[in-house]
């Protein structure tokens, strides 16, 4: 969990004001929730390895005594935790407020959450996330809208040039019942295969085979993985998905993802749509029913973020299942590739103003030039005014005027920070 300084917060605050944005440019309407969640809600198996990384909060109101009774039962100790993503509470949202929502609602969500994660570069404790989700609408049309608003709000932010990995969790499920795994040891390979980029095919192989994975199963992926593949390049599209999957892959299936595809060729400009299918893409959150994506960007070997559909978790909350399906952007990622920019648009001017200059002329200068669309800051002057002036740049000031007793608005020179 870290502090920000005024540069900083400045230029988060910039990035999410385009992200905000594009979104509402795209048809999406901000909401809020709390930051904490029922601990039911929180540990209800749909979370994946989030669940273990929740932040719980402990009853009000327990003795001593009432602790240790409880102290291997961690639900006996708390009823709440602070929200370890924000696709849990967005669903307990849609199940509370679904009279007053549109049949097909589609939400912003821009907020912080919190893991109890082992700290390191780009991963923290507290983080914020950029989700967008459309709730009602089940057909292709709902991802679509999801990628084209995602790949307009990185473009925007001067990071040109995104694609997004496009995978369905249905055809994984096709894909390793067809090589003979069975359904109780599928999550443990879906763990593994979630390595492929990490330690490769024959890692995969010889991992499965440590797991005591079904041999004969196992067998038939390794013969998949290392199958002659011709190299000619294919756009997305149908040919490329039948060719990533073994034979006989559900046609409802691809026909999904090429109706994606489709949609997003006809929003764009490219000649190639921005869509990579990748089998080998797992995801793991458990709530994951069908399509699922992450956003790539060449500058980078990580992902910038991802999502997918949960077609079955709001049915948890409201008794009947409701398509659902979201896309989020790693916030904490984006800003550090970022460069900090100059401010934009109103000057930023600092008054560095002599001792003896009176309180009200400085604040009715001051009040002035903020009337005339500038943002202005009150230094008095220092002996060195090198550092002042250092600092008041770093600050994201690009201007400065020195002001004198009885300076006025007429008089001022205001000169360029370097």
């Amino acid at each position: 969990m870290r502090d920000f300084l005024p540069a900083d917060k400045a230029r988060r605050e910039r990035v999410l004001a385009v992200i905000r944005e594009r979104y509402r440019a795209h048809g999406f309407d901000e909401i809020e929730t709390p930051v904490v969640e029922e601990y039911a809600r929180l540990h209800a198996g749909i979370g994946g390895d989030n669940e273990k990384l929740a932040f719980n909060i402990l009853k009000r109101g327990l003795d001593a005594d009432a602790i240790r009774g409880a102290a291997d039962d961690p639900s006996a100790l708390t009823d709440l935790g602070l929200r370890y993503d924000l696709t849990v509470p967005l669903a307990r949202f849609y199940a509370t407020h679904r009279a007053e929502l549109p049949s097909v609602f589609r939400a912003i969500q821009i907020a912080p959450v919190w893991r109890a994660e082992r700290p390191q570069k780009g991963r923290y404790r507290q983080f914020v996330q950029c989700d967008i989700d459309i709730i009602g609408d089940a057909s292709a049309r709902a991802e679509a809208e999801l990628v084209v608003a995602t790949l307009d709000a990185v473009d925007a932010l001067g990071l040109e040039g995104g694609s997004v990995r496009i995978n369905d969790r249905r055809a994984l499920d096709w894909m390793l019942d067809s090589f003979g795994f069975s359904a109780d040891e599928r999550p443990g390979v879906l763990i593994t295969i979630d390595k492929l980029d990490k330690i490769g095919p024959q890692g995969i192989v010889a991992e499965l085979r440590d797991r005591g994975a079904t041999p004969a199963a196992v067998d038939a992926f390794e013969a998949f993985l290392n199958r002659a593949v011709t190299m000619e390049y294919n756009p997305f599209g149908e040919r490329q998905i039948r060719k990533a999957l073994p034979v006989g892959a559900p046609d409802e299936i691809v026909q999904h993802l090429v109706g994606i595809g489709d949609a997003v060729a006809a929003s764009r400009a490219e000649v190639d749509v921005p869509l990579v299918f990748d089998p080998f893409l797992v995801r793991g959150m458990g709530y994951y029913t069908g399509t699922i994506f992450e956003l790539a960007h060449p500058s980078v070997s990580y992902s910038l973020g991802g999502g997918g559909r949960y077609d079955g978790m709001i049915g948890r909350f409201l008794g009947q299942d409701v398509p659902a399906v979201g896309f989020s952007i790693g916030f904490e990622r984006i800003v550090e590739l970022l460069m900090a920019e100059e401010e934009g648009g109103a000057p930023a001017i600092v008054l560095v103003h002599d001792r003896d200059v009176a309180v009200g002329d400085l604040v009715a200068l001051k009040a002035q030039l903020v009337a005339e669309g500038s943002r202005v800051r009150l230094e008095q002057r220092t002996k060195n005014l090198k550092p002042l002036l250092e600092r008041a740049a770093s600050d994201g000031y690009t201007a400065f005027a020195t002001v004198s007793p009885g300076a006025g608005r007429e008089s001022l020179e205001i000169k360029q920070l370097s």
